[in-house]
């Protein structure tokens, strides 16, 4: 609230400035017009004028009182020198009712910008309003366009506090409209953050935890116990992790771990991929190049979904063997995992299925990647992998 209340007061004292010094520049072309004043009216409405515009320039600088009233003071001492230095009985000429006109309204009343913030300053607005209404009507009681002038600096008065109380009225609800759809957009952003954190620690039990407990609901068929035994120690040490507080990442082996690297060699993790479906009782027949660089997010993203096309082809395929081909161009690399076993109907797979949508297809998604599945009952599968360079 202190910073936008500090906002608006900025934003009144450059309007203060701005409209004072115009005007002020107006008074000053005036007063110079030749033969319009008398010389010593001349030369001291010159210097009041250039006084005036040095507290309205100080005033829409720092906003202190004291160059409004300085700014008064010097406006009310213009209208009174060249009032009463103009003959008497003879009605002021049009340069003097300009002077006088032009310097009762925008030079002076622009001070209303900053008279509105408190009880004090709202008494010194009125009471200036009231002194300059009043000695406009003194000077001109002669003048054939007296009241032309008095109603000009009433509405120009009335006017300036007018538009003065909009803005400040107006710029803290625009500051707190402002304020609340930020917080909305960091509570959708968060909402966000929370969402895709989601996914991902569902990808992560997916390919972890929920695996070695599938594996253990049909008694571990064509898998030796040791690989059992190791796959089940890698997820105890990452549930371990998780429940200290760690933030696991895919490491090259295709398990977790909170190592991290910028730039891997994909020849240098197929190996390890292949170590390991071997021990699960699956063989996997290499074709194409292996040896890519890919950044380290980008190779982690694609050797766990190439993973966990592995291991449907391991837990359903009804084979024990598969074909991975990569090929790759200038931008992408490109990977064929084929089975020849029992395929399926891909419209009968239900929603609430995460292997392929979140682990292989939303996995590769959000690295700019993309994934494409192929299958029909009798016929096996073919998924193909596309990862960025």
């Amino acid at each position: 609230m202190q910073r936008i209340i500090k906002e608006r007061d900025r934003l009144l004292r450059r309007g203060v400035q701005a409209g004072g010094l115009v005007g002020s520049a107006t008074t000053l072309a005036c007063v110079l017009v030749p033969g319009g004043l008398e010389a010593d009216a001349r030369l001291g409405s010159a210097v009041l004028v250039l006084l005036m515009a040095t507290g309205q320039y100080l005033l829409g600088s720092t906003g202190a009182l004291r160059w409004a009233v300085l700014i008064l003071l010097s406006g009310e001492a213009i209208i009174l020198l060249v009032g009463f230095t103009s003959h008497p009985g003879v009605p002021p000429n049009l340069i003097e009712e300009s002077v006088i006109g032009i310097v009762s309204t925008a030079p002076m009343c622009a001070v209303a910008a900053v008279l509105l913030t408190s009880p004090r300053r709202l008494m010194l607005l009125a009471a200036s309003f009231t002194v300059t209404v009043t000695s406009v009507a003194v000077v001109t009681i002669d003048a054939p366009d007296r009241t032309v002038l008095l109603a000009l600096t009433v509405a120009m008065w009335l006017s300036f506090t007018l538009a003065s109380w909009w803005i400040a009225q107006s710029v803290p609800r625009v500051m707190h409209r402002i304020a609340a759809i930020g917080r909305a957009h960091r509570a959708e952003r968060h909402a966000s953050e929370l969402e895709a954190q989601r996914r991902q620690d569902a990808r992560l039990l997916h390919d972890t935890v929920l695996a070695t407990l599938t594996l253990l609901a049909h008694s571990g068929v064509g898998v030796s116990p040791n690989a059992l035994q190791k796959q089940a120690g890698d997820d105890a040490r990452l549930l371990r992790q998780l429940r200290l507080g760690g933030l696991p990442t895919p490491r090259r082996s295709g398990v977790y771990s909170l190592e991290s690297a910028t730039v891997l060699t994909l020849g240098d993790t197929l190996d390890a991929v292949r170590q390991r479906f071997e021990r699960l009782g699956l063989t996997v027949n290499w074709h194409g190049s292996g040896q890519i660089q890919l950044h380290s997010d980008v190779l982690d993203s694609f050797l766990l979904a190439l993973s966990e096309c592995l291991e449907n082809v391991r837990r359903h395929s009804g084979v024990d063997h598969a074909d991975v081909t990569i090929t790759d161009d200038d931008s992408t690399v490109r990977v064929m995992v084929t089975d020849t076993g029992v395929g399926f109907d891909l419209g009968r797979v239900g929603s609430e299925r995460l292997g392929v949508a979140e682990s292989v297809i939303a996995r590769l998604r959000d690295i700019g990647g993309n994934a494409r599945l192929f299958s029909s009952p009798g016929a096996g599968t073919t998924v193909v992998l596309e990862v960025p360079k």
